[in-house]
């Protein structure tokens, strides 16, 4: 498996690049629901550009060492939102699918609680890989050989407040 790295000013654009292709599709949707943690940013960053509400589902699958182990997924017990009504029209959004279980399985738990108010979820995600089950609706780049993608805010997970602090002081002290 190769190795994809992506720096801050490529990820943004990627965001940027997805709302595009979200908005030539003319499709108008009620509400932005993204997966925890992957897809925060670029819902957050959606949900201000479309000027929709925002839900967030957690859900991890990834642990052990360096989160390359991938487990069952595992979903918050609620959706964390503002108001009782989701909306007709879904925009699910993540960082990427991979194996498409997590996509697949979200959409499966969002009809089991909310099935009365939802007539059409759609997926969007800045990567497609294609050793994925599922296909996004809306994704930026298809990655033909599943490369491991190494996003910027990795650098924060092997990172203490410690190390953060000595990291600061270095720029606030120069010497």
């Amino acid at each position: 498996m190769s190795d994809l790295y992506i720096s801050w000013s490529d990820y943004h654009r990627k965001i940027e690049d997805l709302a595009v292709k979200i908005d030539e599709s003319q499709w108008n949707f009620d509400r932005i629901v993204c997966l925890a943690r992957g897809g925060l940013r670029a819902g957050d960053i959606l949900s201000r550009i479309f000027h929709k509400p925002l839900a967030i589902l957690a859900a991890s699958s990834y642990g052990g060492a360096e989160g390359k182990v991938r487990s069952s997924i595992k979903f918050a017990r609620d959706l964390t939102m503002v108001g009782d009504d989701l909306g007709k029209k879904i925009l699910l959004v993540d960082d990427l699918v991979d194996s498409g279980v997590s996509l697949q399985q979200s959409i499966l738990w969002l009809k089991s609680r909310y099935s009365p108010d939802i007539q059409e979820i759609r997926t969007a995600v800045l990567w497609y890989k294609a050793g994925s089950a599922a296909k996004p609706d809306y994704y930026v780049d298809y990655l033909a050989d599943n490369p491991w993608i190494h996003q910027p805010f990795e650098m924060y997970e092997k990172m203490s407040a410690a190390d953060l602090r000595a990291k600061v002081s270095k720029y606030s002290n120069p010497e």
